[in-house]
Protein backbone atom coordinates (compact mmCIF):
# COMPACT_ATOMS: atom_id res chain seq x y z
CA UNK A 1 0.00 0.00 0.00
CA UNK A 2 1.28 3.66 -0.89
CA UNK A 3 1.91 5.48 2.06
CA UNK A 4 -0.39 8.72 3.35
CA UNK A 5 -1.20 10.85 6.31
CA UNK A 6 -4.07 11.26 8.24
CA UNK A 7 -3.66 14.71 7.86
CA UNK A 8 -4.89 14.32 3.79
CA UNK A 9 -8.39 13.87 4.98
CA UNK A 10 -8.97 17.16 6.92
CA UNK A 11 -10.16 20.05 4.58
CA UNK A 12 -13.13 19.54 1.71
CA UNK A 13 -12.96 16.28 -0.35
CA UNK A 14 -15.00 16.43 -3.71
CA UNK A 15 -17.47 13.01 -4.53
CA UNK A 16 -16.59 14.24 -7.90
CA UNK A 17 -19.31 14.25 -11.06
CA UNK A 18 -17.99 12.87 -13.88
CA UNK A 19 -17.92 14.35 -17.03
CA UNK A 20 -19.75 12.58 -20.35
CA UNK A 21 -20.14 13.57 -23.87
CA UNK A 22 -22.97 13.61 -25.89
CA UNK A 23 -22.83 9.55 -26.36
CA UNK A 24 -22.73 8.59 -22.44
CA UNK A 25 -18.25 8.55 -22.70
CA UNK A 26 -15.90 9.88 -20.43
CA UNK A 27 -15.38 13.49 -21.82
CA UNK A 28 -11.25 13.34 -21.49
CA UNK A 29 -10.75 17.17 -21.47
CA UNK A 30 -12.87 17.57 -18.93
CA UNK A 31 -11.20 16.02 -16.46
CA UNK A 32 -7.98 17.89 -16.38
CA UNK A 33 -9.96 20.98 -16.43
CA UNK A 34 -12.18 19.34 -14.09
CA UNK A 35 -8.72 18.94 -11.49
CA UNK A 36 -7.43 21.65 -12.21
CA UNK A 37 -10.65 23.77 -10.97
CA UNK A 38 -11.00 21.32 -8.05
CA UNK A 39 -7.74 22.37 -6.67
CA UNK A 40 -8.90 26.22 -7.41
CA UNK A 41 -11.23 25.60 -4.89
CA UNK A 42 -8.84 24.60 -2.27
CA UNK A 43 -10.61 21.08 -2.58
CA UNK A 44 -7.61 18.38 -0.76
CA UNK A 45 -8.94 14.96 -2.26
CA UNK A 46 -11.01 13.55 -5.15
CA UNK A 47 -13.72 10.26 -4.65
CA UNK A 48 -14.54 9.14 -8.23
CA UNK A 49 -17.26 6.53 -9.31
CA UNK A 50 -18.85 7.42 -6.50
CA UNK A 51 -23.06 7.94 -6.71
CA UNK A 52 -22.76 12.04 -7.84
CA UNK A 53 -19.84 10.60 -10.48
CA UNK A 54 -21.92 7.91 -11.46
CA UNK A 55 -19.92 5.17 -10.92
CA UNK A 56 -23.57 2.49 -10.35
CA UNK A 57 -23.89 2.90 -14.21
CA UNK A 58 -20.52 3.14 -15.49
CA UNK A 59 -19.63 0.59 -17.51
CA UNK A 60 -16.87 -1.02 -15.81
CA UNK A 61 -14.22 -0.07 -18.30
CA UNK A 62 -15.13 3.71 -18.16
CA UNK A 63 -15.11 3.37 -14.80
CA UNK A 64 -11.10 2.33 -14.88
CA UNK A 65 -10.39 4.63 -17.46
CA UNK A 66 -12.37 7.94 -15.38
CA UNK A 67 -9.71 6.81 -12.89
CA UNK A 68 -6.37 6.37 -15.06
CA UNK A 69 -7.47 10.41 -16.40
CA UNK A 70 -8.51 11.67 -12.72
CA UNK A 71 -4.63 9.86 -11.53
CA UNK A 72 -2.50 11.22 -14.65
CA UNK A 73 -4.26 14.95 -14.46
CA UNK A 74 -3.80 14.86 -11.14
CA UNK A 75 0.01 14.69 -11.43
CA UNK A 76 0.01 13.33 -8.12
CA UNK A 77 -1.41 16.88 -6.56
CA UNK A 78 -4.50 14.95 -5.33
CA UNK A 79 -5.65 11.57 -3.12
CA UNK A 80 -7.75 9.77 -5.20
CA UNK A 81 -10.10 7.68 -4.17
CA UNK A 82 -12.44 5.19 -5.92
CA UNK A 83 -15.97 3.77 -5.33
CA UNK A 84 -15.55 -0.62 -5.32
CA UNK A 85 -18.93 -1.25 -4.25
CA UNK A 86 -20.66 -4.19 -5.39
CA UNK A 87 -22.87 -7.53 -4.21
CA UNK A 88 -20.38 -9.24 -3.19
CA UNK A 89 -16.72 -9.61 -1.32
CA UNK A 90 -14.93 -10.95 -4.15
CA UNK A 91 -16.24 -8.62 -6.72
CA UNK A 92 -15.40 -5.89 -4.31
CA UNK A 93 -11.78 -6.82 -4.08
CA UNK A 94 -11.68 -7.06 -7.91
CA UNK A 95 -12.53 -3.89 -8.28
CA UNK A 96 -9.93 -2.76 -5.73
CA UNK A 97 -7.33 -4.76 -7.70
CA UNK A 98 -8.53 -2.49 -11.01
CA UNK A 99 -8.62 0.62 -8.78
CA UNK A 100 -5.01 0.13 -7.56
CA UNK A 101 -3.72 -1.08 -10.92
CA UNK A 102 -5.32 2.12 -12.20
CA UNK A 103 -3.12 4.13 -9.97
CA UNK A 104 -5.90 5.10 -7.11
CA UNK A 105 -5.08 5.84 -3.38
CA UNK A 106 -8.07 4.59 -1.52
CA UNK A 107 -10.85 1.86 -2.31
CA UNK A 108 -14.34 2.92 -1.09
CA UNK A 109 -16.92 0.66 -0.16
CA UNK A 110 -20.97 0.95 0.72
CA UNK A 111 -23.34 -0.66 1.08
CA UNK A 112 -24.54 -3.54 -1.51
CA UNK A 113 -27.46 -2.43 -4.25
CA UNK A 114 -28.75 -6.20 -3.43
CA UNK A 115 -28.33 -8.29 -0.57
CA UNK A 116 -31.56 -10.54 -0.51
CA UNK A 117 -32.61 -12.45 3.02
CA UNK A 118 -28.76 -10.69 4.94
CA UNK A 119 -28.75 -9.90 8.71
CA UNK A 120 -26.58 -8.18 10.82
CA UNK A 121 -23.95 -11.32 11.19
CA UNK A 122 -23.97 -12.00 7.27
CA UNK A 123 -23.16 -8.22 6.53
CA UNK A 124 -20.63 -7.48 8.55
CA UNK A 125 -19.06 -10.88 7.46
CA UNK A 126 -19.37 -9.57 3.63
CA UNK A 127 -17.65 -6.11 4.53
CA UNK A 128 -14.86 -7.53 6.92
CA UNK A 129 -14.01 -10.40 3.61
CA UNK A 130 -13.95 -6.99 1.46
CA UNK A 131 -12.13 -4.60 3.84
CA UNK A 132 -9.55 -7.39 4.75
CA UNK A 133 -8.33 -8.50 1.46
CA UNK A 134 -8.48 -5.08 -0.35
CA UNK A 135 -4.96 -4.29 -1.52
CA UNK A 136 -6.09 -0.81 -1.19
CA UNK A 137 -6.97 1.66 2.14
CA UNK A 138 -10.68 1.28 2.37
CA UNK A 139 -12.89 4.36 2.82
CA UNK A 140 -16.35 3.75 4.52
CA UNK A 141 -19.34 5.27 2.76
CA UNK A 142 -22.47 5.30 5.26
CA UNK A 143 -25.65 5.65 4.35
CA UNK A 144 -27.33 5.51 7.81
CA UNK A 145 -30.28 3.61 7.62
CA UNK A 146 -31.19 5.52 4.16
CA UNK A 147 -29.72 3.48 1.84
CA UNK A 148 -30.89 0.04 0.37
CA UNK A 149 -29.35 -1.84 2.77
CA UNK A 150 -29.12 -0.46 6.17
CA UNK A 151 -25.88 -0.74 8.39
CA UNK A 152 -26.68 -1.68 12.04
CA UNK A 153 -24.66 -0.06 14.60
CA UNK A 154 -23.36 -2.86 15.73
CA UNK A 155 -22.20 -4.09 12.18
CA UNK A 156 -20.51 -0.16 11.92
CA UNK A 157 -18.83 -0.44 15.38
CA UNK A 158 -16.95 -3.45 14.31
CA UNK A 159 -16.27 -2.30 10.96
CA UNK A 160 -14.61 0.76 12.01
CA UNK A 161 -12.33 -0.95 14.46
CA UNK A 162 -10.62 -2.80 11.69
CA UNK A 163 -6.76 -1.24 10.68
CA UNK A 164 -7.31 -0.91 6.84
CA UNK A 165 -10.44 1.45 7.50
CA UNK A 166 -9.24 4.62 7.58
CA UNK A 167 -12.03 7.04 6.74
CA UNK A 168 -15.36 7.12 6.82
CA UNK A 169 -18.01 9.15 4.30
CA UNK A 170 -20.59 9.48 6.85
CA UNK A 171 -23.73 10.56 5.18
CA UNK A 172 -26.89 9.69 7.49
CA UNK A 173 -27.41 12.58 9.01
CA UNK A 174 -27.94 10.80 12.14
CA UNK A 175 -26.59 11.81 15.79
CA UNK A 176 -26.55 8.53 16.93
CA UNK A 177 -24.05 7.22 14.13
CA UNK A 178 -22.21 10.23 14.70
CA UNK A 179 -21.67 9.33 18.45
CA UNK A 180 -20.76 6.33 17.02
CA UNK A 181 -18.13 6.95 14.81
CA UNK A 182 -16.56 9.70 17.33
CA UNK A 183 -16.69 7.39 19.77
CA UNK A 184 -14.25 5.05 17.34
CA UNK A 185 -11.79 7.88 16.56
CA UNK A 186 -11.39 8.38 20.09
CA UNK A 187 -10.12 4.05 20.07
CA UNK A 188 -8.40 4.86 16.94
CA UNK A 189 -7.26 8.26 16.54
CA UNK A 190 -5.91 7.87 13.27
CA UNK A 191 -9.63 7.17 11.93
CA UNK A 192 -10.42 10.26 9.77
CA UNK A 193 -14.11 11.08 9.68
CA UNK A 194 -15.80 12.52 6.89
CA UNK A 195 -19.02 14.49 6.67
CA UNK A 196 -21.26 13.93 3.59
CA UNK A 197 -24.20 15.60 4.64
CA UNK A 198 -23.66 19.06 2.61
CA UNK A 199 -26.71 20.40 4.65
CA UNK A 200 -25.39 20.00 8.11
CA UNK A 201 -21.54 20.66 7.59
CA UNK A 202 -21.37 22.89 10.88
CA UNK A 203 -22.08 20.64 13.18
CA UNK A 204 -19.89 17.89 12.03
CA UNK A 205 -17.26 19.38 12.32
CA UNK A 206 -18.08 21.36 15.68
CA UNK A 207 -18.52 18.40 16.77
CA UNK A 208 -15.00 16.97 15.83
CA UNK A 209 -15.02 15.47 12.05
CA UNK A 210 -12.08 15.98 10.63
CA UNK A 211 -13.46 17.29 6.94
CA UNK A 212 -16.08 16.72 4.79
CA UNK A 213 -16.67 15.01 0.90
CA UNK A 214 -19.29 16.78 -0.14
CA UNK A 215 -20.74 15.72 -3.51
CA UNK A 216 -21.45 19.43 -4.46
CA UNK A 217 -17.76 20.16 -3.65
CA UNK A 218 -16.99 20.77 -7.64
CA UNK A 219 -18.89 23.84 -6.90
CA UNK A 220 -19.24 24.51 -2.74
CA UNK A 221 -15.57 23.27 -1.97
CA UNK A 222 -14.68 26.76 -1.70
CA UNK A 223 -17.28 27.66 0.86
CA UNK A 224 -17.70 24.65 1.93
CA UNK A 225 -13.95 24.96 3.55
CA UNK A 226 -14.62 28.52 4.59
CA UNK A 227 -17.25 26.78 6.88
CA UNK A 228 -14.47 24.54 8.09
CA UNK A 229 -12.01 27.61 9.27
CA UNK A 230 -14.37 29.50 10.47
CA UNK A 231 -15.79 26.31 12.83
CA UNK A 232 -11.53 25.41 14.16
CA UNK A 233 -11.54 29.34 14.59
CA UNK A 234 -14.50 29.54 17.10
CA UNK A 235 -16.94 31.35 14.91
CA UNK A 236 -19.93 29.66 15.08
CA UNK A 237 -22.00 32.64 13.72
CA UNK A 238 -20.29 32.94 10.57
CA UNK A 239 -19.64 29.36 9.96
CA UNK A 240 -23.70 29.08 10.06
CA UNK A 241 -23.81 32.15 7.61
CA UNK A 242 -22.06 30.83 5.18
CA UNK A 243 -23.80 26.97 5.79
CA UNK A 244 -27.11 29.52 4.95
CA UNK A 245 -25.33 30.66 1.77
CA UNK A 246 -23.93 26.99 1.00
CA UNK A 247 -27.26 25.79 0.97
CA UNK A 248 -28.70 28.80 -1.00
CA UNK A 249 -26.53 27.73 -3.47
CA UNK A 250 -27.51 23.70 -3.79
CA UNK A 251 -31.06 24.10 -3.76
CA UNK A 252 -30.60 26.44 -6.73
CA UNK A 253 -28.35 23.85 -8.46
CA UNK A 254 -29.90 21.10 -7.78
CA UNK A 255 -33.69 22.33 -8.31
CA UNK A 256 -34.93 22.52 -4.91
CA UNK A 257 -35.65 20.92 -2.01
CA UNK A 258 -37.57 18.20 -4.21
CA UNK A 259 -33.75 17.76 -5.90
CA UNK A 260 -35.24 17.51 -9.21
CA UNK A 261 -32.62 18.58 -11.25
CA UNK A 262 -29.61 17.04 -9.31
CA UNK A 263 -26.65 15.65 -11.61
CA UNK A 264 -27.77 17.54 -14.67
CA UNK A 265 -28.18 20.94 -12.36
CA UNK A 266 -24.75 20.38 -10.85
CA UNK A 267 -23.20 19.22 -14.58
CA UNK A 268 -25.01 22.95 -16.25
CA UNK A 269 -23.72 24.66 -13.48
CA UNK A 270 -20.21 23.47 -14.18
CA UNK A 271 -20.59 23.78 -17.97
CA UNK A 272 -21.16 27.45 -17.27
CA UNK A 273 -18.08 27.81 -15.08
CA UNK A 274 -15.52 26.60 -18.37
CA UNK A 275 -15.62 23.28 -16.65
CA UNK A 276 -17.39 20.69 -18.71
CA UNK A 277 -18.89 20.88 -22.12
CA UNK A 278 -22.25 19.15 -21.25
CA UNK A 279 -24.97 17.70 -18.68
CA UNK A 280 -25.83 14.46 -19.62
CA UNK A 281 -26.52 11.68 -17.32
CA UNK A 282 -27.04 8.36 -17.23
CA UNK A 283 -29.78 8.18 -14.25
CA UNK A 284 -31.31 10.95 -16.94
CA UNK A 285 -32.09 13.81 -14.67
CA UNK A 286 -33.50 16.98 -16.89
CA UNK A 287 -32.43 20.19 -16.23
CA UNK A 288 -36.00 21.97 -16.31
CA UNK A 289 -36.26 25.49 -17.65
CA UNK A 290 -36.44 26.94 -13.85
CA UNK A 291 -33.36 24.94 -12.67
CA UNK A 292 -31.53 26.78 -15.73
CA UNK A 293 -32.74 30.49 -14.91
CA UNK A 294 -31.88 29.80 -11.12
CA UNK A 295 -28.75 28.63 -12.06
CA UNK A 296 -27.72 31.31 -14.57
CA UNK A 297 -28.46 33.94 -11.34
CA UNK A 298 -26.30 32.16 -9.34
CA UNK A 299 -23.51 32.07 -11.44
CA UNK A 300 -23.57 35.96 -11.88
CA UNK A 301 -24.40 36.66 -7.92
CA UNK A 302 -22.03 33.88 -6.51
CA UNK A 303 -19.24 33.98 -8.68
CA UNK A 304 -16.75 35.22 -5.72
CA UNK A 305 -17.21 31.79 -4.51
CA UNK A 306 -17.69 29.32 -7.46
CA UNK A 307 -14.18 30.49 -9.29
CA UNK A 308 -12.97 32.01 -6.62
Amino acid sequence: MKSYSPEIFTGVWSASPTPLDDKLKIDRASVKRLIEHHIRLGVRGLFVAGTCGEGPWLPDADRRLLTQLTVKASKGRLPIAVQVTDNSAPRIIEKAKQAKEDGADFAVIAPPHFFFNGNANSLRDFYLEAIRKSPLPVILYHFGMNGKTAVPESVLKVLLQEKKVVAIKDSSDDPAYRALALAAKRKRPELALQNGSEFNCVTYIEEGYDGLMLGGAAFNGYLAGQIIDAVNEGDIKLANKLQTRMNRIMYAVYGGKKITCWLAGEKYLLTQLGVFRGYRNYPHYELTPACQKAIDQVVERDADVLLP
